[in-house]
Protein backbone atom coordinates (compact mmCIF):
# COMPACT_ATOMS: atom_id res chain seq x y z
CA UNK A 1 0.00 0.00 0.00
CA UNK A 2 0.90 3.48 -0.67
CA UNK A 3 1.74 6.24 1.75
CA UNK A 4 -0.61 9.74 0.46
CA UNK A 5 0.09 12.73 2.73
CA UNK A 6 -2.42 15.02 3.18
CA UNK A 7 -3.36 18.51 5.05
CA UNK A 8 -6.02 17.65 7.53
CA UNK A 9 -7.02 20.68 9.80
CA UNK A 10 -3.47 22.71 9.37
CA UNK A 11 -2.12 19.32 10.07
CA UNK A 12 -0.13 17.49 7.78
CA UNK A 13 -0.61 13.99 7.89
CA UNK A 14 0.68 10.77 6.40
CA UNK A 15 -1.22 7.89 5.95
CA UNK A 16 -0.90 4.22 4.22
CA UNK A 17 -4.19 2.94 2.51
CA UNK A 18 -5.28 1.27 -0.45
CA UNK A 19 -5.60 3.95 -3.36
CA UNK A 20 -8.67 3.54 -3.57
CA UNK A 21 -9.93 4.43 -0.11
CA UNK A 22 -12.48 6.82 0.17
CA UNK A 23 -11.47 10.03 2.15
CA UNK A 24 -14.13 9.54 4.93
CA UNK A 25 -13.18 6.03 5.60
CA UNK A 26 -9.32 7.73 6.10
CA UNK A 27 -10.78 10.64 8.33
CA UNK A 28 -13.02 7.83 10.72
CA UNK A 29 -10.80 5.01 10.41
CA UNK A 30 -7.44 6.22 10.11
CA UNK A 31 -7.38 9.52 11.86
CA UNK A 32 -10.32 9.08 14.37
CA UNK A 33 -11.60 12.07 13.10
CA UNK A 34 -15.49 10.76 13.37
CA UNK A 35 -17.25 14.46 13.15
CA UNK A 36 -17.46 13.73 9.37
CA UNK A 37 -20.75 10.97 8.98
CA UNK A 38 -21.40 8.22 6.64
CA UNK A 39 -24.81 8.55 4.73
CA UNK A 40 -25.03 7.60 1.75
CA UNK A 41 -21.72 6.20 0.26
CA UNK A 42 -22.36 8.15 -3.25
CA UNK A 43 -22.13 11.38 -2.49
CA UNK A 44 -25.99 11.98 -2.42
CA UNK A 45 -26.93 13.13 0.60
CA UNK A 46 -23.90 15.39 1.97
CA UNK A 47 -23.23 13.62 5.85
CA UNK A 48 -20.08 13.28 4.88
CA UNK A 49 -19.24 17.01 3.17
CA UNK A 50 -15.90 18.73 4.32
CA UNK A 51 -13.57 21.27 2.65
CA UNK A 52 -11.05 20.30 0.29
CA UNK A 53 -8.98 23.79 -0.99
CA UNK A 54 -12.08 25.63 0.90
CA UNK A 55 -14.97 24.28 -1.31
CA UNK A 56 -17.35 21.97 0.21
CA UNK A 57 -17.09 18.24 -1.44
CA UNK A 58 -18.54 15.24 -0.64
CA UNK A 59 -15.83 12.84 1.32
CA UNK A 60 -17.61 8.87 0.71
CA UNK A 61 -16.69 9.07 -3.04
CA UNK A 62 -12.85 10.49 -3.26
CA UNK A 63 -10.54 8.12 -2.99
CA UNK A 64 -7.48 9.42 -0.93
CA UNK A 65 -5.24 9.00 -4.55
CA UNK A 66 -7.38 11.80 -6.25
CA UNK A 67 -6.33 14.37 -3.25
CA UNK A 68 -3.05 13.48 -1.84
CA UNK A 69 -1.34 17.13 -0.50
CA UNK A 70 -4.68 18.75 -0.60
CA UNK A 71 -5.91 20.97 2.10
CA UNK A 72 -9.11 19.35 3.99
CA UNK A 73 -11.20 20.59 6.74
CA UNK A 74 -13.52 18.71 8.10
CA UNK A 75 -16.19 20.06 11.38
CA UNK A 76 -13.34 18.85 14.13
CA UNK A 77 -11.33 22.21 12.32
CA UNK A 78 -13.81 24.63 11.28
CA UNK A 79 -12.94 26.30 14.38
CA UNK A 80 -11.43 25.15 17.69
CA UNK A 81 -13.56 26.04 20.05
CA UNK A 82 -17.21 25.66 18.29
CA UNK A 83 -16.88 29.66 17.55
CA UNK A 84 -17.18 29.76 14.11
CA UNK A 85 -20.36 31.62 13.07
CA UNK A 86 -22.04 28.75 11.14
CA UNK A 87 -21.71 26.84 14.46
CA UNK A 88 -22.54 29.55 16.79
CA UNK A 89 -25.82 29.87 14.59
CA UNK A 90 -26.78 26.58 14.84
CA UNK A 91 -26.63 26.27 18.44
CA UNK A 92 -28.91 29.70 18.47
CA UNK A 93 -31.49 28.43 16.27
CA UNK A 94 -31.29 25.00 18.08
CA UNK A 95 -31.31 22.73 14.88
CA UNK A 96 -30.38 19.49 15.14
CA UNK A 97 -32.81 17.05 15.98
CA UNK A 98 -30.91 13.56 15.51
CA UNK A 99 -27.94 15.49 14.49
CA UNK A 100 -26.65 12.91 12.39
CA UNK A 101 -26.59 15.22 9.32
CA UNK A 102 -25.19 18.49 11.33
CA UNK A 103 -21.53 18.56 10.55
CA UNK A 104 -22.40 18.45 6.50
CA UNK A 105 -24.68 20.72 6.65
CA UNK A 106 -22.54 23.04 8.61
CA UNK A 107 -19.64 22.69 6.18
CA UNK A 108 -21.90 23.12 3.48
CA UNK A 109 -23.18 26.55 4.78
CA UNK A 110 -19.97 27.25 5.97
CA UNK A 111 -18.50 27.09 2.43
CA UNK A 112 -21.16 28.84 0.90
CA UNK A 113 -20.66 31.74 3.20
CA UNK A 114 -17.46 32.35 2.09
CA UNK A 115 -18.23 32.91 -0.82
CA UNK A 116 -21.61 34.62 -0.73
CA UNK A 117 -21.97 36.11 2.83
CA UNK A 118 -24.59 38.03 2.55
CA UNK A 119 -27.46 35.42 0.69
CA UNK A 120 -31.20 35.61 0.01
CA UNK A 121 -33.24 33.17 1.39
CA UNK A 122 -33.73 31.54 -2.41
CA UNK A 123 -29.73 31.41 -2.27
CA UNK A 124 -29.31 29.44 0.69
CA UNK A 125 -32.35 27.10 0.12
CA UNK A 126 -30.30 26.60 -2.87
CA UNK A 127 -27.03 26.13 -1.59
CA UNK A 128 -28.59 23.56 1.10
CA UNK A 129 -30.84 22.23 -1.20
CA UNK A 130 -28.09 18.68 -1.48
CA UNK A 131 -27.75 17.97 1.74
CA UNK A 132 -30.60 15.63 3.11
CA UNK A 133 -31.95 16.13 6.64
CA UNK A 134 -34.15 12.73 7.87
CA UNK A 135 -35.92 15.08 10.47
CA UNK A 136 -36.86 17.97 8.15
CA UNK A 137 -35.23 20.55 9.85
CA UNK A 138 -34.68 22.59 6.39
CA UNK A 139 -36.26 25.90 7.79
CA UNK A 140 -34.31 26.05 11.39
CA UNK A 141 -30.97 24.93 9.02
CA UNK A 142 -32.08 27.86 6.56
CA UNK A 143 -32.44 30.02 9.52
CA UNK A 144 -29.39 29.11 11.56
CA UNK A 145 -27.82 29.66 7.63
CA UNK A 146 -29.10 33.80 7.31
CA UNK A 147 -28.36 33.82 11.35
CA UNK A 148 -24.85 32.94 10.43
CA UNK A 149 -24.61 35.34 7.65
CA UNK A 150 -25.48 38.33 9.65
CA UNK A 151 -22.72 37.36 11.96
CA UNK A 152 -20.36 37.15 9.65
CA UNK A 153 -20.60 40.72 8.28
Amino acid sequence: MPNYTITVNNESRTINVDSDTPLLWVLRDELNLVGTKFGCGIAQCGACTVHIGGVAMRSCSLPISSIEGEKITTIEGLSEDGSHPVQEAWKEIDVPQCGYCQSGQMMTASAFLKDNPNPTEEEIRQAMHGNICRCASYNRIEKAVKVASEKMT
